[in-house]
């Protein structure tokens, strides 16, 4: 069965962090790319970062550029998003989705293709 599931959300005080997981089972994790997204209630889902499949480069949103950072380990089939210096905008629920067609990640993150796997989704609340 395949199954990616995140974790790592929660309150959080503006100019916090936390660290959001994304485990993956039941399909080879190293020839998937991943991105995560994130929804706010209300909003379009938004492309927050992705981390390429055997290169593992990583692009992110203009939005957290300088403040996320995106890493995968292929041994534990996990993807950790850091989330530093948080604000009140960056309440979301958080997903992660992965795909195996394209290597550069930035077709998911900016141009909308479609992903076959998706997790059920991490809440992050920034208080102000």
């Amino acid at each position: 069965e395949v199954q990616l599931v995140e974790s790592g959300g929660g309150l959080v005080q503006a100019g916090g962090s936390l660290r959001l997981s994304c485990v993956a089972s039941g399909f080879t994790f190293d020839d998937y790319t991943i991105v995560w997204f994130r929804q706010a209630p209300g909003k379009e889902r938004e492309g927050v970062s992705c981390i390429s499949k055997h290169t593992g480069s990583t692009y992110y949103a203009d939005s957290v550029e300088g403040r996320f950072t995106l890493s995968r380990d292929n041994a534990k089939n996990t993807v950790y998003l850091q989330m530093n210096s948080l604000k009140p905008e960056d309440t979301a629920v958080y997903y992660c989705a992965a795909d195996s067609t394209y290597y550069d990640c930035t077709y998911y993150l900016r141009r909308g293709a479609t992903l076959t796997y998706w997790g059920q989704g991490t809440q992050v609340t920034v208080s102000s």
